[in-house]
């Protein structure tokens, strides 16, 4: 046994079942034990692919996903997409393949330094040079992964390591490094409150249903950043909706009203809080990132059994105020909005997945989640071509249907994965919302440069056409009550839809 068989054993023993990547020359070992295994491959047609497919299999399960990919070129086509994830603090596993140890830091074919670009875009790089090395960053960065949910881990993986069958193996056992000294502190901040205020971050996601108990049983409002939605499903009247800059008036009534804000698991960032209030109790366990008089570095999870809450009564002041967004030419022939609207009406239970422009700003402003991990988006980096690759990692990770809600710019940077949707036969539907051009770089231009439309105008091909070359169904329409007859029928994929729209302007912040 080597290196790479004992690393395919140890996913497998940690219940990894899915992988997505591509083969190379350097990573060959690893794939000759994965042949060998009952862990499931992913074959994506680039590595970007690959890693953006690994981060929705985790946000939209709660599962490790993992990626792998060779060197060099491999490697380096994975790092928009890893820091992606980076970014949103998506817990995943990256293995890259390497040249021998003998080149590191040489101008030999394929060698680049690997492990210092991945330490600025993972939470963790580990560079073993030995295969007992490989074993303890290995066990070190599952552990992490599952108990320390902070961002991607990557492990750089030299070809003589993965050949080596000289090394020791061992489990791990960490105590996870945190400080609750302030919880008195919060007790007694939430004993002396009467405005009580959730505000929850994707890092309160794993407690979703400990907390909607806290919220029903207490009447606490809730409010909740992007990443966050469905904690609370936003049907319900103590869910506000989305904080921050795209807060709702409800949501910005109760965050300048609150006297105690309890903000667990968020990143609170310039996006999330338009300031640092003194009340608020910020709990999460990435240390880096918290902010105010009350830090408290631990699970949430620790601080919901720690802490004891008591009934609020002020709902009915908040729910005076709308909660809903004001927006215009939602019944309008051929806008995006109008087309998205329909869309959501349609697939209001299923795992929305959008990418970046204009549409994932109407996206989120309509989308009404009722759990977690129903509406994925590339948040804080906003990387154009996520969706493609997303949609099919969050179908092979919970095997339900995946409505894609794509523009016709993000949906040309990741197009080959049409080839992977359609191998593996994925219950996928991609709505391609076609305006022919970069709508929100022609926005800004003319807003806030004031100047005309500049290289933002897509002379695009024929998506049916190319939906078909891949053995896709495909149908196109143009108006919206051919799109409200085609959402009457019982819709399955892989199936692609081609919406034609007008350039539309989104509504801005306040």
């Amino acid at each position: 046994m080597n290196v790479s068989d004992r690393i395919v054993e140890i996913l497998e023993s940690e219940g990894i079942t899915d992988v997505f990547g591509i083969p190379g020359e350097q990573i060959m070992p690893l794939y000759r034990a994965l042949s060998q295994s009952n862990i499931n491959h992913i074959l994506t047609r680039h590595e970007q692919a690959a890693t953006h497919a690994a981060d929705a299999y985790t946000r939209s399960s709660g599962k490790i996903g993992v990626c792998i990919t060779t060197a060099s070129p491999g490697a380096l086509n994975s790092t928009m997409a890893l820091a992606t994830a980076y970014k949103d603090n998506v817990p995943i596993l990256i293995l890259t393949g390497d040249n021998e140890l003998a080149y590191r830091g040489s101008d030999h074919f394929q060698t680049t330094p690997q492990f210092e670009i991945f330490s600025h875009i993972t939470r963790a790089s580990y560079n073993p040079l030995n295969g007992t090395e490989a074993m303890y960053v290995l066990r070190a960065a599952i552990y992490e992964l599952k108990n320390n949910p902070k961002g991607p881990i990557h492990i750089n993986l030299a070809k003589d390591v993965l050949l080596c069958e000289e090394f020791d193996d061992f489990d791990l056992c960490y105590l996870c490094e945190d400080d609750m000294s302030n919880i008195t502190k919060a007790q007694k901040l939430i004993d002396e409150s009467q405005k009580p205020l959730f505000i929850l971050g994707a890092g309160a996601i794993s407690q979703s249903e400990k907390i909607r108990d806290i919220v029903d049983k207490y009447g606490i409002p809730a409010t909740t950043t992007f990443h966050a939605k469905g904690i609370i499903p936003e049907t319900d009247d103590l869910c506000l909706g989305l904080c921050g800059i795209r807060a709702t008036e409800r949501a910005k009534y109760a965050f300048e009203n609150a006297d105690c804000i309890i903000a667990l698991g968020i990143k609170a960032s310039e996006r999330t809080l338009p300031e640092i209030p003194d009340n608020m109790i910020h709990v999460n366990i990435n240390k880096d990132v918290l902010v105010g008089d009350y830090p408290i570095h631990g699970k949430v999870e620790d601080f919901l059994t720690q802490i004891k809450f008591k009934s609020s009564d002020w709902i009915d002041e908040i729910l005076k105020i709308d909660g809903e967004y004001d927006l215009e030419g939602l019944d309008s022939e051929n806008k995006p909005q109008s087309a998205i609207k329909r869309i959501l009406e349609k697939f209001d239970d299923n795992i929305i997945v959008s990418d970046a422009g204009s549409h994932t700003t109407w996206t989120t402003l309509l989308k009404k989640s009722l759990k977690p991990g129903q509406f994925l988006f590339p948040g804080a980096m906003a990387p154009m071509g996520y969706g493609l690759p997303a949609a099919i990692g969050a179908s092979i990770a919970t095997d339900e249907k995946i409505i894609l809600i794509n523009g016709d710019g993000d949906f040309q940077m990741n197009l080959q994965e049409l080839a992977t949707i359609k191998e593996h036969d994925l219950d996928i539907i991609i709505f391609i919302l076609n305006n022919s051009g970069f709508a929100i770089i022609r926005q800004w231009q003319e807003q806030f440069y004031d100047m005309d439309a500049y290289q933002v105008e897509l002379d695009n091909p024929d998506f049916l056409k190319l939906a078909s070359s891949y053995g896709i169904d495909a149908v196109r329409v143009d108006n919206l009550s051919d799109l409200e007859f085609l959402l009457e029928k019982d819709l399955s994929g892989p199936l692609v839809i081609e919406v034609v729209v007008e350039n539309e302007n989104i509504p801005l912040p306040k």
